[in-house]
């Protein structure tokens, strides 16, 4: 990783005691983190001298040591556990909402995403219903990708420019229509830290996954090892791509199970 590389990362639902998950199974379970984690991750980043950005502030590979901070799906949690973190430790982060999840149990309500933005979060698209774009008719993606952002836009009312796949499955059509949409970015969960240099429809992100110790955490924000985490991604890939998204995600539900 050079200097002006920045490490994306990617979390999603935290997890409060007594409070039930908005999805439970396996596959979703092994990306949500408990609260204390998430706390003790950010303290670590604010004493190591780590800046937390927005999407938007780490494309201007800012100088110093920074990771972007970004969560996917629009989950209440983003605004009643990771924004107060958030605020004491003083970063920014960007928080990609899938805009048909809203107001369902264990996701936000349009009035806490306003209450979210409003407290100045980046707030970006996740799509409409969280399918994977690269299995998606012209008309479904269009509606995924298109009207998600103008319903997003609707609710906060000013622009959103910045879209992440769910699954982190894209395809050429996915980036031609979120270009036409007007998004500057599509974010992905390929495993490497971006640059200047980095294609901004195809931005890397690592996944912050339950489990994972202080010690390892520490190492992929200074994107150490992420090479191994790649090899082992496109290990994956190659089955996914054999098998198909839907075999695929049913050979890891049983594999998890």
């Amino acid at each position: 990783m050079t200097r002006t590389s920045i490490v994306y990362l990617m979390y999603h639902e935290l997890e409060l005691a007594g409070r039930k998950f908005s999805q439970s199974d396996p596959g979703c379970m092994r990306y949500v983190l408990p609260i204390e984690a998430f706390r003790q991750q950010m303290k670590w980043m604010k004493c190591s001298g780590f800046r937390g950005l927005s999407v938007g502030e780490a494309l201007k590979s800012p100088a110093g040591p920074a990771v972007c901070i970004t969560f996917d799906d629009g989950c209440e949690t983003d605004l009643i556990a990771a924004a107060p973190v958030l605020i004491e430790s003083d970063f920014h982060a960007t928080f990609y909402v899938a805009a048909g999840f809203l107001g369902k149990r264990g996701y936000m309500t349009l009035e806490q995403l306003q209450e979210l933005s409003a407290l100045g979060f980046e707030i970006g698209c996740h799509s409409m219903t969280h399918p994977y774009f690269s299995d998606l008719a012209e008309a479904e993606l269009k509606r995924e990708i298109v009207d998600a952002k103008q319903r997003i836009e609707q609710i906060v009312g000013h622009g959103i420019q910045h879209l992440s796949c769910p699954g982190g499955r894209y395809d050429r059509r996915t980036l031609d229509v979120a270009t036409w949409a007007g998004f500057m970015t599509v974010a992905n969960s390929e495993v490497r830290a971006n640059s200047s240099a980095t294609n901004r429809q195809r931005l890397g992100r690592v996944a912050v996954l339950r489990g994972l110790s202080l010690d390892g955490f520490a190492a992929i924000c200074r994107g150490e090892g992420l090479w191994k985490k790649r090899l082992q991604q496109r290990m994956r890939g190659t089955v996914q791509r054999a098998l198909g998204n839907n075999a695929y995600d049913k050979l890891r539900a049983a594999l998890l199970g």
